[in-house]
Formats: structure tokens, C-alpha cells, sequence
């Protein structure tokens, strides 16, 4: 059935926070296991005008920086991205880092650095257990108000397959870590061309999940869009068989929504919040997992046999960073499964946990959160 719109009105935001307050002493209980990824991000801001050395003015929009590039077709031009930041990146660090700020405790294993850890996962690695397999993508993270471009360069995550997992890792600390975790978490699927054999080669390995015990998975497709339709299925086909072993949760961005409906050949033209409800009930039909979770930029929805839920996020027309938001999301939403709440209430953690990153340019942690829920920003929109 599809839901109204809900606004996280103050008495649910109290009740909220009451139940996250009174479960702080559990989070820090909480066993994560996640990977496999791993970037270098640079996030940069493209100049428009330059006053001086030090004084410029910066493209605001994506609209106006592809009006640039498109008025230098046929002739050139110089584009001049000035560098805000350099972080750790990876939709699984930053995922696993804002899990480990709000107080869970987790294991990582991806592409950091192999041998040697690269440096900027040095303050990562004091907060989680980290595991590297692999050397780290790099991305150059393009930052307008409306969105972001991000440039990545990615062939180090071709070390990511099950045989690098087994040689030096270890199958049998892999398949341990897995059973010992209350959440295990695969991400960027998009840019793992390995991952689907992995996928494969774990669902081969794992034992049959006793009655009632089933943890939480959360998988990210991490925008699929260059990915070829077969590839999709059949990573999605592998995402529901694990579903016999875990309560599965699939997260999707709205681009990824439509790009996933469009591989299924659903209808993905409506562009309003009740037709992306319709679109992901279709996907959900197709993909029979615990919960399905699509989070626009200015709300978030969750498919599940509940039905459908939809809640608005906690916006900004001004923030602070956009890189790493919906990782966020993911993040504070996994928080909410984890401990026990509805589907609602998971999705008001992931939006204030976003909304909160975004606004701050910092990782809340789980005290941060009950605090945002009671004093909601005047601002928000």
C-alpha cells in the first residue's frame, strides 16, 4: 500500500530520541563487518571567476559547470578545480567510520593500501579494526550546491576478488567474522568488477542460517549506470539469494532507483515522490528482500512487508559537504535496524544523521543525533 508523506513532526522526533537515548548502552555492543572498497577523495570546488591569487568566485551548479564544458565543444578550454580537502573515501570507509562514530564496533577489510595502509585511513584505523587487501581508488569529488561530479580512477579495485580475500585475508576468518557480526555490509558493487564472483563464491561457503537468527546484510549498488544490464540482474539475482541466510536491506539513491527499474523494464517516468513509491514497490517485487530503502536528496522511503513508508529528510539549500551524505544515511538508517526499530524511526536516523554530516561537515555520533532530534533546525526545508 502507499503511504502519505510524513514530516517527522515533533512528537515523533521525541519519541525518537527517547528510544535512541535509552539504547545508547547497546551501540556500543553492535558488531559490523563491511567492505570492500576504498578511495583517496579530493574534494574540490571549480573556479567561474578569479579575482586574485586567493579570491575567486566558484561555479554553484552543476548546470553551469556542463554549460562550460559544453561551450568549449569543437574549440578547449581550462577548467580549474582548487582543492578543499583530501579524506578518506569509499562509500564502505565512510559508511564504516560514521558506524564506528556512532559507537558500533567494526571490522573493515577493502582496498586501503597493500601493503601499508595509506596514511589517510590512519584516524579510520584508530576508531575500527581495518583489514587491507588492496590499494585504494582515488576520486576527485566535484562539489556544486545541487549535487556532485565525482572523477574516479578505480583499477586498484580489480585486487578485490575472493582469491585475494583468501590469500590475504583468510576464508575462514572471513566466514567467522560474517557469523559473529550483527551487520554485514558489501558496497559499491559498481566499482568492484569482482564483487558478483564473490558473491558467488560466499553464497557457495555459507551455512544455511539457523531459524530465527538471521543478522542484518545491506548492500549498495553504488550507481550502476555503466554497468550493463545483465550485470545488474545479476548482481540483484545474488543480493535476493542471500536473503536464506540474512535480513537483507537494499539501498538505493533515486538515480539508482530508476537505473535499477530500468533494468527490470518498470516504468521509471514518474518523477514524483508517489511515483518513485510505486516504482520502488515494483523493484521490491522483483528483488524480495527484508527491506528495500530509496533515499532522495529531500526524503527517504522504505519498502518492506510492512508496506510503504516515506519520511522527509533534513535538508539544507546550503551545505557544508555533500560527498559521503548518503553514506551517511546508510549508516544512521543501519543503526535503526540494528536496534530494533520501525521502519519509520529508521528512516528519521538515517535522514538526521545525513542532514546532520551535511550541515556540520563532521560525523555525528549517536549523542549528536539525540540532540539534533530535539532541536530540528529552523532552517530546514
Amino acid at each position: 500500500m502507499i503511504g502519505p508523506a510524513m514530516t517527522a513532526p515533533a512528537a515523533h522526533r521525541e519519541t525518537s530520541a527517547t528510544a535512541l537515548e535509552g539504547a545508547l548502552p547497546r551501540i556500543a555492543g553492535l558488531r559490523s563487518f563491511v567492505g570492500f572498497d576504498g578511495f583517496v577523495d579530493q574534494i574540490v570546488h571549480i573556479v567561474d571567476k578569479r579575482h586574485d591569487a586567493f579570491a575567486y568566485e566558484r561555479l554553484r551548479t552543476i548546470t553551469a559547470f556542463a554549460e562550460r564544458v559544453a561551450a568549449a565543444a569543437g574549440r578547449s578550454t581550462n577548467i580549474e578545480p582548487v582543492p578543499q580537502q583530501t579524506k578518506l573515501g569509499g562509500n564502505g570507509p565512510i559508511m564504516s567510520n560514521a558506524l564506528s562514530r556512532l559507537g558500533c564496533q567494526v571490522t573493515y577489510l577493502g582496498a586501503l593500501g597493500h601493503p601499508v595502509v595509506d596514511p589517510v585511513f590512519d584516524d579510520f584505523a584508530t576508531c575500527a579494526e581495518v583489514h587491507s587487501i588492496a590499494n585504494p581508488g582515488r576520486t576527485d569529488a566535484l562539489e556544486f550546491d545541487d549535487g556532485k561530479v565525482m572523477l574516479t580512477m578505480s583499477s586498484p579495485l580489480t585486487d578485490i576478488t575472493w582469491r585475494n580475500i583468501e590469500d590475504r585475508y583468510g576464508r575462514d576468518q572471513f566466514l567467522r567474522q560474517m557469523s559473529a557480526s550483527d551487520l554485514v555490509g558489501f558496497v559499491n558493487w559498481t566499482m568492484i568488477p569482482g564483487m558478483n564472483a564473490i558473491w558467488e563464491s560466499l553464497l557457495g561457503a555459507l551455512p544455511p542460517a539457523p531459524a530465527g537468527s538471521r543478522g542484518f546484510m545491506f548492500f549498495d549498488l553504488a550507481d550502476p549506470e555503466k554497468r550493463t544490464k545483465d550485470d545488474i540482474l545479476q548482481a540483484l539475482d545474488l543480493i535476493a539469494r542471500f536473503e536464506d541466510h540474512f535480513q537483507v536491506v537494499l539501498g538505493l539513491n533515486e538515480k539508482e532507483a530508476r537505473e535499477v527499474g530500468n533494468a527490470f523494464g518498470l516504468d521509471t517516468s514518474c518523477s514524483t515522490p508517489e511515483g518513485l513509491e510505486h516504482l520502488s514497490a515494483a523493484i521490491r517485487d522483483k528483488v524480495p528482500v527484508n527491506t528495500l530503502v530509496v533515499h532522495p536528496v529531500r526524503y527517504a522511503l522504505t519498502v518492506s512487508d510492512h508496506g510503504i513508508t516515506r519520511i522527509d529528510g533534513l535538508c539544507t539549500d546550503t551545505p557544508l559537504i555533500t560527498t559521503g551524505a548518503g553514506d551517511h544515511f546508510n549508516a544512521g538508517f543501519c543503526l535503526g535496524k540494528l536496534l530494533g526499530f520501525d521502519d519509520r524511526t529508521c528512516l528519521l536516523t538515517g535522514v538526521t544523521t545525513s542532514g546532520f554530516y551535511v550541515r556540520n561537515a563532521r560525523t555525528p555520533t549517536a549523542a549528536d543525533l539525540v540532540a539534533q532530534l530535539r532541536d530540528w533546525p529552523a532552517d530546514h526545508v
